[in-house]
């Protein structure tokens, strides 16, 4: 029988991605917090500023987020309620609705992408080079080649 365990360099590579995933994520997550924004909350904001002005079907939404639609409902109705989307009809299916970006989304989404993009770059792309940068992105795309968000 094989021995199921890893080798040590798959643990120290499993190990540190673990690590490094948390700590960026928990300083990220902290550099929204002052602007009452959670990371899921703004993974949605981000999804519809990058859709645009027409913004994006709520499936789709949900898809993107890896959300099952009743937590993603939730979601969105947390957002809707602080005034930061809006839901609309879709224009091409009576029964789908579209979330957009309000006025109002849209200020606290910039205020968290220069949040966010400050942050990235002093955990993360100041330490490492291009040559790092692009190994990285080559083994993402060959992690994430299957992904359902693709």
């Amino acid at each position: 029988m094989a021995n199921p365990r890893l080798s040590e360099l798959e643990h120290e590579a499993w190990q540190g991605f673990l690590y490094t995933h948390d700590h960026v994520w928990r300083e990220i997550e902290a550099g929204l917090a002052p602007l009452n924004v959670s990371m899921a909350e703004y993974s949605v904001l981000a999804l519809l500023g990058e859709a645009g002005r027409n913004g994006m079907r709520m499936s789709e939404l949900a898809r993107r987020r890896l959300m099952s639609t009743g937590g993603f409902t939730r979601l969105a109705d947390r957002l809707e309620r602080r005034g930061l989307i809006e839901r609309r009809q879709a224009a091409d299916d009576a029964r789908g609705f579209v979330a957009v970006l309000t006025p109002e989304g849209r200020n606290v989404l910039r205020r968290a992408w220069r949040q966010q993009y400050a942050d990235l770059r002093r955990l993360f792309f100041d330490r490492l080079d291009d040559d790092d940068l692009r190994h990285l992105a080559r083994i993402w795309a060959k992690l994430g080649a299957g992904s359902p968000t693709r």
